[in-house]
């Protein structure tokens, strides 16, 4: 039977690993948006419509991963220290509105029942990018305070 100390440990790792696999996604999505927004003037070429689709691939990942690895664990309380959740609590709404933006640009941009249609683009990234920008400061909260109550259990233990 595993000590209380050693489940301890193994939780706080397991949410130490959720928040660097969000990140590592949520990074790669970053450099996939700014490949697209430098393809700009953006026209229908088979490179702006394999980029615009890797993209969107990415930005659903992304938006599924935190949803459903860090705030599902958040959510089905199998995170209980307190902050966390104070925290989670507090930004969560937010993270709500700023998924339906980013669903809302992938339908937008799913090319594969019609033909792309790139006249909005530069002005739907510009927003997409705002919400994106709005919902990593939401989730960098969430990370920080995880974070900060790791780096104080381990000084106190």
């Amino acid at each position: 039977m595993a000590s209380p100390d050693n489940v301890f440990q193994e939780r706080r790792l397991a949410s130490m690993h959720l928040i660097q696999e969000l990140v590592d996604v949520r990074t790669e999505m970053l450099s996939l948006y700014s490949e697209l927004a430098a393809q700009h003037p953006f026209d229908d070429s088979e490179t702006t419509i394999d980029l615009l689709e890797q993209f969107c691939q990415a930005l659903i990942d992304y938006t599924a991963d935190a949803h459903f690895r860090l705030y599902r664990y958040i959510d089905e309380r199998k995170e209980r220290r307190r902050a966390i959740l104070a925290v989670a609590d507090r930004v969560y709404p937010g993270i709500v509105t700023t998924t339906q933006a980013i669903l809302d640009f992938n339908d937008k941009y799913d090319f594969t029942d019609k033909s792309p249609c790139l006249d909005e683009l530069e002005r739907d990234l510009s927003r997409l990018g705002e919400c994106l920008a709005d919902r990593i400061e939401l989730e960098d909260q969430v990370i920080q305070v995880m974070r900060d109550q790791r780096r104080a259990a381990v000084s106190d233990g």
